[in-house]
């Protein structure tokens, strides 16, 4: 996890590119994990950490309806939240987590493991659906925000 973000914030300050995160299930642990390496702060713009519902909607503006009708755990959710960010925080590149960390709260539609992971750079968008089998909650964390630092060095 060091070494990806070490490469991320060498490669971010170079390109002269800005980023925020507004994440679930990994509770600020991505940002975390780039705010640990020294010259963060030339790169990093603003961390939310949207664990509930109540602030998905009140501060990401995820609308309710969306929210209601596909869950936190989805790819609408998911979508929302990284467009949203996009505005709020007017970085070059902006990512959202949400998901299903466990050891509770999985169910056969949206298992322990389940995260969507979304990424916004100018017009590009994309949100990946990943299953993190490892059922330990720190090991599905980790792996969100390894899959995070790989997704976000693909799209710089």
């Amino acid at each position: 996890m060091k070494k990806s973000a070490q490469k991320l914030v060498k490669l971010l300050s170079k390109k002269n590119l800005k980023i925020s995160f507004a994440e679930s299930c990994t509770g600020g642990l991505l940002s975390s994990s780039i705010t640990s390496i020294s010259g963060s702060s030339k790169v990093f713009t603003i961390g939310l950490v949207t664990y509930s519902n109540q602030s998905k909607i009140s501060l990401l503006k995820v609308n309710k309806k969306t929210i209601l009708k596909h869950g936190a755990v989805s790819y609408e959710t998911c979508l929302s939240m990284v467009k949203n960010l996009s505005k709020i925080s007017k970085t070059n590149i902006s990512v959202s987590v949400t998901g299903v960390a466990g050891p509770k709260g999985g169910t056969k539609q949206k298992p322990v493991g389940l995260v969507y992971i979304g990424i916004k750079r100018g017009n590009k968008t994309i949100i990946r659906k990943n299953l993190f089998k490892n059922k330990n909650r720190y090991s599905i964390q980790k792996s969100t925000v390894n899959q995070a630092h790989k997704m976000i060095l693909n799209i710089i």
